[in-house]
Formats: C-alpha cells, structure tokens, sequence
C-alpha cells in the first residue's frame, strides 16, 4: 500500500511533468541544439469562429464559407538555429511559430505555412495577433484539428538579419529548419504528427514551392502541397510589370522591386545593387521602407516609371543587369516535382496573372514526361486577396481527403 507522503511526491511529480509539457504563457522552455519555445497564446474555439466570420471577410473583401472551429488551440513562438546559405552559411537564429490543437490527441496532421508579403516585422506567423492570414490558417485548420507551424523568414519575427525578400535559398533554409525545431518541440510535448502538407499565399506560394524542391531533394515526404497567387517565377512577374503593365495592377507592386533590390543587395552581395535600379529621388525613402525606418508611404510613387530608372523598361536592359539576373534565378517551378501540388489562381488577381499562375502546371506538362503532379485551378474572378481567403477552405477539403 503506497504511504501517504510517497503519493504526494508522486502527484507532485506528475504535475511538474504536466508543466513542463504544457509550458505556461510566457515560459521560454530551452531543448537541445539551440532550440526554444514559448507559450503565447491560447485562442478559444469562439475567437477563431469569429475570426472566420468576420475577421477575415473584412480582410479578404469577400465572404467564403470555413469549415467552423471545433477546438481550442494553443500558440507557441519557436526560435531556433539557422544558417544564411548565401553568406557562406553564417549561422544566424529565426522564429516561428507552433500552432497546437487543444483536445485530447496525441498525434495529428501537420500544415506548413508560408505567410505573404509583410510590410512590419512583426506582421508574421509567430505574432499572430498582427497577421490575418496567419489567423486564418490558424482558425480552420488547427481548430480543426491540424498542428500548424509557420516560419517568420530571415529578417522577420525576431531575427536580427536584413529582410531576405524572395531569396531562395536563405527561405528554404529558414523553413526546413522550422520544420525541424517545431517537431522537436512536438516531440518533447509528447506530440506526434501523421501527414504533412505545406501551403502558401502570395510570397508565400513561392516560398511553399521552394520549400518542396528542398524537401523532396532531402528525401521528406511531402503529402500534399498547394498555393494561392504564387509567384513561382520572380522574372516573369517583374518583367511583365515593366513591358506589359496590366489595367488593374497593383498600386504597391513598387514595393516588389524595393523589397527585391535591397534583399538581394545584401544577401547575394551586390553593392550599389538597389541604387543601380532605384531613381535618386527615391532612393531614402525606398531605402527607409526596406530597413522598417519610419516614412511616409505616399513618398514612393506607384507609377514604376518614376520609382525605377528609365533603362530597365527595355526588356534587353533588364535581362542582361545585374538585377534582372538575380531576378532570372528566383524561381521555384524548374525540377520534376513528385508531390502532388495544387496552385490556385484568381482571373482577376491585380498581382498574379492568369498565366503566372499557371506556370508551374505548364512547365511540367512541357517537360513531356507527362507529368500530372502539379494542377493548376482558378478561384474565378478574385482579387489577391479573395483569392487566398477562397482557396484556404479548398486546400483543407482536398487535404482532409488525402
């Protein structure tokens, strides 16, 4: 018969266990190799609802129809160990974030997330409270039973390196070593998960596809892959900004083209790179927008003819510079993908082109080995933001089926 005293250390026991499983909010818990996570947050099945309901109508301009949270979830930031490929592999720290379902599971199926274009540091997966998108990917799939993990990119979240925008393989990089610390993390909760699926909007399409080349290259199996508005070739969507304007562009697609320059400059080591494609007059502010300073957004002209310098509207000028190079290499659709892979597509994205769009299936199917792994569906006459609010219900319906 076990003594009084000796049950009472073993309840203590168990509470402390439970503790350090659960981590209380704003508890760092330190792992091996450099790893840490914190408990952030705990969003209850009837915030993610209205966040479904209203939060994101009112972000996206359009009403779609979510499958409705049925469970709590708890929120972590992970920061973890990296390294920058293009900086000889100078080892570096990022974050993200870990989105658990809160019921009474021990193992379920994971949805790697890759956010969109950002213009605050902070507007990314692991602060949750200031990214929509990410709240949404929150809302219908870990209250519904999925983990979601999301990396914040090199530049963002906490990490004290310059915005990496659109370079490659420091994202890749930054998402494969999330995926690694988030199921450490998962493992020391006594967590496990089943499939894994990765997803994307916007930036975060072409990061999602990157991060499916790497994982394919390193033997990970990738369940199912899908996208929404993804920019899988950065030259053909610059280009055709600058040849082939369309009616309804964007007005911030300017930001593409600071964001790009400054990013590459830094991480692929092109001095005067951003001046060389930057007008004089705007070079401060554009500069100020890159680094998050403090600036007035209506000083960077929307018209590229005054932001971008004369000689990069010749289409032989901007091949050939040292910009439009880099540009060039920025694409993540050319290998044999394996991974069944769905990009979805708005007709009337002001960012997006149909035939962007497009591109991957049609690379794919041009190769000639009749390669069907990558399928191209239209969300019809979206917006760049309809068009990620319509596609998330459809990545989860085709997800559940797999």
């Amino acid at each position: 018969m076990i003594s009084a005293w000796r049950f009472s250390l073993l309840l203590l026991v168990q509470l402390l266990m439970g503790a350090s499983a659960h981590a209380q909010e704003g508890q760092v818990v330190k792992l091996p190799a450099g790893i840490e996570y914190q408990r952030i947050a705990r969003w209850d099945a009837d915030q993610l609802n209205k966040i479904l309901q209203v939060d994101t109508p009112a972000f996206a301009g359009i009403t779609t129809a979510y499958s409705p949270a049925r469970n709590a979830v708890r929120l972590y930031r992970v920061t973890y160990p990296s390294v920058v490929p293009e900086r000889g592999n100078k080892p570096t720290v990022a974050s993200g974030l870990l989105a658990i379902p809160e019921d009474s599971g021990t193992s379920f199926p994971m949805v790697s997330y890759q956010h969109g274009t950002v213009y605050g540091k902070q507007e990314v997966p692991s602060f949750p409270q200031q990214s929509p998108e990410t709240q949404l990917m929150i809302a219908q799939f870990a209250g519904q039973g999925y983990v979601v993990v999301g990396a914040d990119y090199f530049g963002l979240g906490t990490s004290s390196e310059p915005e990496g925008y659109m370079v490659k393989a420091s994202h890749q990089q930054a998402t494969y070593d999330m995926l690694i610390a988030s199921r450490a993390v998962l493992d020391h909760l006594k967590l496990t998960t089943t499939k894994l699926f990765l997803a994307g909007w916007s930036q975060g399409g072409f990061v999602t596809m990157a991060m499916l080349e790497k994982l394919e290259q390193s033997g990970i199996k990738v369940d199912a892959a899908a996208t929404a508005s993804a920019p899988v070739d950065a030259f053909v969507a610059l280009n055709g900004f600058l040849s082939f304007p369309r009616k309804n562009d964007a007005s911030w697609v300017n930001s593409l083209f600071i964001l790009t320059a400054f990013s590459f400059e830094n991480y692929y080591g092109v001095p005067g790179l951003a001046r060389s494609l930057i007008a004089d007059a705007y070079y401060d502010v554009s500069r100020k927008a890159y680094t998050r300073e403090p600036f007035n957004p209506a000083d960077v002209p929307t018209d590229l003819h005054k932001l971008i310098r004369a000689d990069y509207f010749d289409p032989q000028f901007f091949a050939a510079s040292a910009y439009g190079r880099l540009v060039a290499q920025t694409q993540a659709y050319r290998w044999i993908v394996k991974s069944p892979v769905r990009n979805y597509y708005g007709e009337t994205d002001e960012a997006i082109s149909v035939g962007l769009g497009q591109l991957a299936m049609t690379y794919q199917r041009a190769i000639g080995s009749g390669n069907m792994a990558v399928e191209a569906v239209s969300t019809g006459s979206t917006s760049h933001r309809g068009t990620f609010a319509t596609a998330v219900p459809k990545w989860k319906s085709w997800f559940d089926g797999l």
